[in-house]
């Protein structure tokens, strides 16, 4: 099974007449609420340090946004531990509020496509000076907001050491405990028990108190297989038959391509995988996901339920904003027939 991309992607290109956004669109967080669909995605201009911003756009069918503002509505901070870059978001809903983590690092990556791949820039840097700034660490922050134009930022989740994104909070409590899904690219080896980066679960009874948590393991990447290394990519999604879990797959060798599995969790044990797919249902084969700054590339970030219509909405090669659907009866029904483990 295969999600159907929408023949009219992408749906969000770079733009031009706005500098901020005039080289890169892509990796959107979306949320539908009350007959919309609401869209932060991630946005950079042509600058050299490559800082990168959140941009919001709205559709009321899924498929064709418009952009809010000629402006950011959400960007690095002036002099705090996210000065460098946000990007990546993930958004989920408690109460009347939408929690958003994203990704940040301490200063501006550089034009990351022209590094070695996972590399960025560092800065110069004094004999003491942290590992999270000499290395220009990947850490996730989370953020809060009633109307996607006013944030408050709530501070660091993850561990300033660590590289650790792909952070991702399920919708609601479980057993009483936050939930969160993360991917720390140290947690490899025998220590750990896996080969390459994982999919890593953290319980918690404060949404702000995660790092002294246990780490427990989901799924590990699997040799020469195309997903290698892993990471969550979209919030979880509660069905009647258990926890829907997007999540992105790279081969090792090859072309380095980033494709699309997904797995059911058990409602009330999440680290229980009920099923999960053998092979992926998104891969790059459109030329914008194959071209761009990073070749080979679908990325999701948000995903909604609307009647009986899963939208997947991913970056394609870094560049540009696309969507995917299917039913989520023939999903679930696929995953309990075909991948049950």
């Amino acid at each position: 099974m295969k999600l159907k991309k929408f023949e009219g992607n992408p749906i969000l290109a770079p733009f031009p007449g706005n500098e901020w956004e005039s080289l890169v669109t892509c990796n959107p967080g979306v949320y539908y609420d009350n007959g919309t669909f609401y869209m932060l995605y991630r946005a950079a201009g042509n600058d050299t340090e490559h800082v990168i911003r959140l941009g919001l756009a709205t559709s009321k069918d899924g498929f064709h946004f418009e952009r809010q503002s000629d402006k950011p509505v959400f960007a690095p901070s002036l002099d705090g531990p996210d000065a460098g870059c946000v990007e990546d978001p993930r958004i989920v809903k408690f109460d009347n509020e939408y929690y958003i983590t994203y990704a940040y690092r301490p200063v501006p990556p550089g034009q990351y496509w022209k590094f070695a791949h996972d590399e960025v820039s560092v800065p110069a840097c004094g004999r003491y000076a942290p590992a999270a700034i000499v290395k220009n660490l990947g850490n996730t922050g989370l953020a809060v907001t009633k109307d996607f134009k006013d944030f408050r930022r709530l501070g660091r989740l993850t561990s300033p050491v660590l590289d650790d994104r792909d952070v991702i909070l399920f919708p609601e409590k479980i057993n009483e405990q936050f939930v969160m899904l993360h991917r720390p690219k140290q947690y490899i080896g025998k220590e750990y028990g896996v080969d390459y980066p994982s999919i890593w679960v953290k319980f918690s009874d404060d949404i702000l108190n995660w790092e002294n948590k246990k780490s427990y393991l989901l799924l590990s990447g699997q040799e020469g297989t195309w997903e290698e290394k892993i990471g969550g990519s979209t919030p979880p999604l509660k069905t009647e038959k258990g926890w829907l879990v997007l999540y992105h797959g790279v081969e090792h060798g090859g072309r380095g391509y980033y494709r699309v599995g997904a797995m059911l969790l058990d409602l009330n044990n999440p680290l229980k995988i009920i099923s999960k797919t053998k092979r992926f249902i998104l891969e790059p084969e459109m030329v914008f996901e194959t071209q761009g700054y990073y070749n080979g590339c679908v990325f999701p970030t948000g995903n909604v339920i609307v009647n009986d219509t899963l939208f997947v909405y991913y970056g394609g090669a870094d560049k540009y904003v696309c969507v995917a659907t299917c039913s989520i009866s023939e999903l679930l029904s696929f995953l309990l027939t075909e991948c049950k483990l």
